[in-house]
């Protein structure tokens, strides 16, 4: 395969077009027709020598996704299904802000992927029951979001399966690293890829904007709190015991909640900043109340607010959700400790919205 273009930061493409004897400015429109404009290909940047553009189409591939399948829910959750050039498949989810996409001023956050599987291992998720393949490169990462906004501008988001209107304005305002695989542990490729989906010349998208979640991988929490830029993170927590905790992510057996909740501490005191406990409730393995007050202990030494998820069935798992009054009265035990603490509101349940559940069945299905 040919490079990808979007794995390139603006520094690498002035050097690389300054060594082909091409002006400096060049640099600066190349990156605005791939972000700003999301160019369908490098012909269509018609402001370029063709010779250049032809040399850009020799050398490079400007696009590494390519939309394969599309769910639709009714809470206008969107999942797309993409083909990468090695014919992987990865999973990105779109989560609209408000019951539904008809004003221009709708937020939209975007769930993106950095592996093709996942090698973790968590007992509740589907993205590593295929196990794990390859990382993403910087470009493919980047590439999930920017496929999404020219979708948008261009054919329209699509709402429960309705077509939608092309929106010549639509943009993404948050984004979360929390889709297929482990991102720390793809960590060079995400941080070119946040730096780019970050940058002026990228997708300009504010770096508080951005949160990174890790099943905890402690080290790479404390080479994430020395970083320049000011992403948030959010630990998948999931159990406030070693004992239940091992029980569904073998992560903690490499790295047990003593390591890691002092990495967490490492990385308030850095970065002076609250983090995020994600938490999965499953019934009858996560949701006492005894539980909630050991979660609430560690959530108040590393000064975390707890995000509660009701476990979102997988096909082959054997885990269920707890009933609605049981999530709740679990928040409720949560904010009794002083905690601050969210039950996330279902979206896409109609879809299988949990990361990796459209790629296990398409692949399955073939």
């Amino acid at each position: 395969m040919k490079p990808d273009f979007k794995s390139l930061t603006l520094a690498e493409l002035s050097s690389l077009l300054k060594a082909n004897g091409q002006p400096a400015y060049r640099a600066g429109q190349l990156m605005q027709w791939a972000y700003e404009r999301a160019a369908e290909s490098f012909d269509a940047m018609s402001n370029l020598p063709a010779p250049l553009r032809q040399w850009l189409a020799e050398t490079f591939d400007l696009w590494t996704v390519r939309e394969l399948r599309e769910q639709h829910s009714t809470d206008t959750t969107e999942k797309f299904l993409w083909q990468l050039r090695d014919q992987q498949l990865v999973e990105t989810v779109l989560i609209p802000a408000t019951p539904g996409l008809t004003s221009r001023a709708d937020r939209h956050t975007v769930c993106v992927s950095t592996q093709v599987g996942c090698a973790y291992g968590c007992r509740f998720c589907a993205s590593g029951l295929a196990g794990f393949r390859r990382n993403l490169t910087a470009g493919e990462i980047v590439d999930q979001i920017l496929a999404i906004i020219r979708i948008g501008r261009t054919a329209g988001i699509r709402v429960a399966g309705e077509t939608g209107q092309p929106d010549s304005d639509f943009r993404i305002n948050n984004i979360v690293v929390m889709g297929m695989g482990e991102p720390l542990a793809n960590y060079t490729n995400l941080i070119k890829a946040l730096r780019i989906i970050n940058a002026p010349w990228g997708l300009g998208i504010g770096a508080r904007k951005i949160t990174v979640s890790t099943s905890g991988l402690a080290p790479q929490i404390r080479t994430l709190a020395d970083e320049a830029m000011q992403f948030r993170l959010a630990v998948s927590l999931h159990a406030p015991t070693d004992e239940v905790r091992s029980k569904i992510m073998p992560v903690n057996r490499k790295y047990p909640l003593q390591d890691l909740i002092a990495a967490c501490e490492y990385y308030g005191r850095v970065r002076g900043r609250m983090l995020t406990f994600e938490y999965i409730l499953i019934e009858d393995l996560n949701d006492s109340f005894e539980l909630a007050g050991k979660l609430a202990a560690l959530a108040r030494q590393v000064h975390a607010k707890v995000n509660l998820i009701p476990y979102n069935t997988v096909e082959g798992l054997p885990w269920r959700r707890p009933p609605t009054n049981r999530c709740l009265a679990f928040a409720q035990q949560l904010k009794k400790h002083g905690i601050l603490a969210t039950l996330r509101v279902d979206k896409g349940t109609d879809i299988a919205a949990a990361c990796g559940q459209l790629r296990l069945r398409t692949e399955r299905d073939n």
